[in-house]
């Protein structure tokens, strides 16, 4: 997990006020919104994205709509998540316009009202699906598990209750526990038919990320109360994640992103995993703005 400086958060709390270029005037006037047009949108902003790490893909797709949209006098800043976040909040809490870069499942869209932007030119190409995916072998292995990671499904909405509980203070294990507990008819669902493992140890691999900490500590959560395994929960970077579960390291992971986010890691081990399909479908990138900016379209920031 990374961790804001002050520094970085200071950055954030100005672009999200922006009070220097005027934009708390055009709150007043009611152009903050973007309600007097793409020009006001511009200025109420400071004619700035506020994105997140420099490296990570979405970044790119920003930078490559930044391009497709001409909007030649826009910034998009580099940063982190943890500013984004700072920046966002501090925007909703005082109504102030802000744009910055966003994914779903993220735990904001369970916080703050948000909406992303129409984005005509797919700039940030098609929604994805997170897969689950097993090693070679765990359908033979480990029954009972296989089955359940074969069935395992949820929402977005689900996913975003765990990642806010996480983002708000509690620990991973227990968010998803809280969760489990509200929605034990879905476990039901997952489980139904399933006989128990015999203490078994499942090895979950997993990245960093908000959306996967989450179903990966439900998934960890139903194996070990439902099912009566034991989990072994491996936080790893992308690359050894998958050649964690191909090498046979790992038994399964609930964490990749396909058909684009990682397909190079798909296509490289191809033939030494086995894909249970979608456990979430629909994930998305883009812009993303508070409900109550009057701006529907990427296209609405030319100018």
């Amino acid at each position: 997990m990374k961790t804001l400086g002050t520094a970085a958060i200071a950055t954030a709390l100005v672009l999200a006020g922006c009070s220097s270029n005027g934009n708390e005037g055009a709150n007043a006037g009611g152009e903050a919104s973007g309600s007097g047009g793409s020009g006001s949108i511009g200025a109420a902003v400071g004619h700035k994205i506020i994105g997140i790490d420099p490296g990570a893909g979405l970044m790119a797709a920003a930078d490559r709509a930044v391009t497709d949209y001409g909007l030649t006098d826009w910034t998009l800043v580099e940063g982190s998540s943890a500013a984004m976040a700072v920046a966002l909040d501090k925007a909703v809490k005082n109504e102030d316009p802000i744009i910055v870069t966003g994914w779903t499942p993220h735990w904001m869209f369970a916080k703050y009202d948000l909406k992303y932007l129409d984005d005509p030119k797919k700039s940030f190409g098609e929604d994805e699906e997170i897969r689950t995916v097993a090693r070679l072998g765990l359908k033979e292995d480990a029954p009972s598990a296989y089955e359940f990671l074969d069935r395992f499904e949820w929402t977005d909405a689900d996913m975003a209750k765990v990642m806010a509980a996480v983002q708000e203070g509690a620990e991973p294990a227990d968010a998803a526990a809280a969760w489990a507990e509200d929605n034990a008819a879905m476990i039901d669902g997952w489980v139904d038919g399933i006989e128990p493992g015999a203490g078994e140890t499942i090895k979950l691999a997993y990245v960093a990320w908000d959306s996967e900490i989450a179903s990966t500590n439900v998934v960890g959560w139903v194996l070990e109360h439902r099912l009566g395994y034991k989990t072994e929960l491996m936080q790893v970077e992308a690359g050894p994640m998958w050649a964690g579960v191909a090498g046979g390291d790992a038994d399964a992971m609930v964490a990749a992103w396909l058909p684009i986010t990682h397909k190079d890691y798909a296509e490289q081990y191809e033939g030494k995993y086995e894909d249970l399909g979608a456990n979430l479908k629909g994930t998305k990138l883009g812009l993303v703005v508070p409900s109550y900016m009057d701006v529907s379209s990427i296209e609405d920031l030319a100018g």
